[in-house]
C-alpha cells in the first residue's frame, strides 16, 4: 500500500527493531547503549512515553477480557502501557454499583438510562459509543436493526419495572459515594506506575446530580477530564459542570468528519472547558484526509487522540480496521508531529483490529506500543 511504501517504518523493519530490543536483555550491561530501551524492558512499572510523547490505551482494547480494576491493573502492567483513559464502568462495577438487569434479559431489551459508565462487564464488547438510550427513547432493538442488526424483543412490563428501579438505585448509589473510594482506586493504578488521564463515563444524559458526580469522582482518580460522544446536546449539557469541578468534558468522534460541514469549532465556542478526543483512525478511514491537518488546526484543544490503523475510503475493503502497519493510516507522520511540536497530546492505542486465536488483546497492545516506542525513540 501506498502509506507503506512512503514510511519509514515497515512491518519488517518494526519486527526486526523489536527483536534486536528484546535481545538487549541478555548482553551485559557495558554493551548495551540504549539506556531508553533497556529500562522500558527491565522495570517493574510500565513507562510508555517515548520521545517525550505519552503513549497510552483505552481500556475499551481489552473489552474481551475479564474487567474490575485489579484486572485492568494488570493488563495494563503486561502490555507496558503507563496511562490510560479509563472505561467506567469497571470502575463502578468494581466499588459494588447495583447490578444491571438487563444482563439477564436474554437478548437485552432497552438498555437503562444510568448503567454504570455505559460498558458493564456483560456488555464489555460493545464499543464506547455514547450513552445508553434515555427513558422514553426508542428502544435498542430500534436502532440495532436500523443499522442492519436483529431487533431486539421489547421488554415486559416487568422488566421495565426492574429497569426503572435500578436507575433509580443506581442514582442512590453514585450520589451516596464517598469520594475517597475513588482515591483508593487512583491508588491501586498509581502504586502500579499507571496514570488515568480521562475517565470514559459518558454521562451526558443523566441528571445533572450524577454528571457532576462524574466529574468529581474523574478528578478524585487523578484524570483531568471526563468523556462522551459528540454532540450539540451533551457539549451544552456537559461543558459548565465540567468548568464547574475545574476539568474537562472531553469529546470523541466517529466518521462525522465524513458529513458535509462538520467541524469543532461550534462546539469549542461553547465553552474553554471543552476538549477533543480526536479519534484519527475513524478521521482518516472515513475521509482519506491526513490526520495532521486537523491536528495542525486544533491542536490547543485536542486533549487526546485515538490512534489505530485503518485503510482509507477507496480502499477496498474500505474504512477497515488493521495489523498496525498493514494499513494506511500515517501512524509515524501523526506520532512525529506530535514529537516535533512537543504538544502534550495524549495517543491512546484503540485496539479493534481482528485479534487471531494465538494471540490476545493483551499483547497485541504491547506490539502497539513497541510499535509506536520504534518510531518515537
Amino acid at each position: 500500500m501506498e502509506n507503506l511504501k512512503n514510511s519509514g517504518l515497515s512491518r519488517r523493519r518494526f519486527l526486526g527493531g523489536t527483536a534486536a530490543a528484546a535481545a538487549l536483555t541478555m548482553m551485559p550491561a557495558g554493551l548495551r547503549g540504549n539506556e531508553g530501551i533497556v529500562k522500558t524492558l527491565t522495570t517493574s512499572a510500565p513507562d510508555s512515553k517515548f520521545g517525550g510523547v505519552q503513549i497510552g490505551a483505552i481500556t475499551y482494547s481489552w473489552r474481551d477480557k475479564p474487567g474490575g480494576v485489579d484486572n485492568i491493573v494488570k493488563y495494563c502492567s503486561q502490555a507496558g502501557v503507563s496511562s490510560i483513559e479509563l472505561m467506567s464502568g469497571d470502575v463502578e462495577s468494581f466499588l459494588g454499583a447495583p447490578e444491571n438487569p438487563t444482563r439477564r434479559m436474554p437478548q437485552g431489551g432497552q438498555r437503562p438510562q444510568g448503567q454504570p459508565g455505559g460498558n458493564p462487564p456483560a456488555q464489555r464488547g460493545n464499543p464506547p459509543a455514547g450513552n445508553p438510550p434515555a427513558q422514553g427513547a426508542k428502544p435498542a432493538g430500534a436502532a440495532q436493526a436500523a443499522a442492519g442488526g436483529s431487533q431486539r424483543p421489547r421488554m415486559t412490563p416487568e422488566q421495565e419495572a426492574a429497569v426503572a428501579k435500578f436507575n433509580k438505585d443506581l442514582k442512590e448509589w453514585r450520589l451516596s459515594l464517598p469520594m475517597s473510594k475513588f482515591e483508593g482506586v487512583k491508588k491501586m493504578f498509581s502504586d502500579a506506575g499507571i496514570g488515568i488521564h480521562i475517565v470514559k463515563f459518558s454521562p451526558a444524559r443523566w441528571s445533572d446530580e450524577e454528571i457532576d458526580y462524574a466529574f468529581r469522582a474523574a478528578k478524585a482518580m487523578g484524570a483531568k477530564g471526563v468523556s462522551e460522544e459528540i454532540s450539540e446536546e451533551a457539549v451544552k449539557k456537559m461543558a459548565p459542570i465540567a468548568e464547574k469541578n475545574g476539568m474537562f468534558a472531553v469529546f470523541h468522534q466517529h466518521m462525522q468528519f465524513a458529513t458535509a460541514g462538520f467541524n469543532y469549532d461550534q462546539f469549542l465556542a461553547v465553552s474553554p472547558a471543552v476538549m477533543m478526543n480526536f479519534d484519527s483512525g475513524h478521521f482518516f478511514g472515513s475521509t482519506g484526509i491526513h490526520p495532521n491537518t486537523i491536528l495542525e488546526k486544533y491542536h490547543d484543544r485536542i486533549f487526546s487522540i485515538h490512534i489505530k490503523d485503518k485503510t482509507g475510503p477507496k480502499t477496498d475493503p474500505p474504512n477497515t480496521n488493521q495489523v498496525w502497519g498493514q494499513g494506511e493510516m500515517p501512524l509515524e507522520e501523526v506520532l512525529l508531529l506530535i514529537k516535533k511540536e512537543k504538544w502534550p497530546i495524549f495517543c491512546d492505542i484503540e485496539l479493534e483490529y481482528e485479534v487471531k486465536p494465538w494471540s490476545n488483546s493483551v499483547k497485541e497492545v504491547n506490539t502497539c506500543i513497541k510499535y509506536a516506542r520504534q518510531i518515537l525513540i
